[in-house]
C-alpha cells in the first residue's frame, strides 16, 4: 500500500512548487537586464561621414575634419574624439589623401602651416609634409591613413574607421 502524502509535505512542496515558479519568473528577466549591457557593445567598425566633398577647399589644402566615437563597455560610457585632413590631389573624388591627425610619436594633434606647407606638431617640433612623411623630429613613422574612403550618391565623403 502506497504511503501517503501528509498534510504538513503537502503544504512544503506546494509552497516550494509556487516559489520556484514566482522566483523563475521574476529572477530569469532580472538577471538578462543586468547581464545584457555586458554582453551588448558598438560596433568596432563604421562608415564615418566627413562632409560635401564639394565643399572641402581647392587642390592641395587641407580640410580638417573631426568626429567622436562613443564606446560602451558594460555599463561604461567612453568618447574619443578623433581628427585629421582631407587633401584633394586633383578634381578627381577618388584622388584624396586623407592623414589622421595624430602624431605617430606621441600622439598630439598635429596642425597645418599654410606658411611652410607642413603639419606641425606642438609637443616635440616634428613636422610632417603635405603627403604625411616624416620631415623632421622624433616620429618612427608617416601620419596614419584612412585608406578605406568612398562618395556617396549625395556627394558625402566617408571613411572607413576600424577601431585600434
Amino acid at each position: 500500500m502506497p504511503e501517503s502524502l501528509s498534510r504538513r509535505d503537502f503544504m512544503k512542496v506546494s509552497v516550494y512548487f509556487v516559489g520556484g515558479i514566482v522566483g523563475a519568473t521574476v529572477g530569469l528577466p532580472a538577471v538578462g537586464y543586468l547581464i545584457d549591457p555586458a554582453l551588448g557593445g558598438v560596433a568596432k567598425e563604421a562608415w564615418i561621414p566627413l562632409g560635401k566633398l564639394a565643399d572641402m577647399p581647392e587642390v592641395g589644402k587641407p580640410y580638417p575634419f573631426s568626429f567622436t566615437r562613443v564606446q560602451v563597455n558594460g555599463w561604461e560610457r567612453t568618447a574619443t574624439s578623433h581628427g585629421g585632413f582631407v587633401i584633394r590631389k586633383s578634381d578627381a573624388p577618388d584622388d584624396l589623401v586623407i592623414l589622421n591627425s595624430r602624431c605617430t610619436h606621441l600622439a598630439c594633434t598635429v596642425n597645418w602651416k599654410e606658411e611652410e606647407r607642413v603639419f606641425l606638431c606642438p609637443c616635440h617640433d616634428a613636422s610632417f609634409d603635405a603627403e604625411g612623411a616624416v620631415l623632421d623630429g622624433p616620429p618612427p613613422r608617416p601620419l596614419d591613413r584612412y585608406a578605406e574612403f568612398r562618395v556617396t550618391e549625395d556627394g558625402i565623403l566617408e571613411i572607413f574607421y576600424k577601431e585600434g
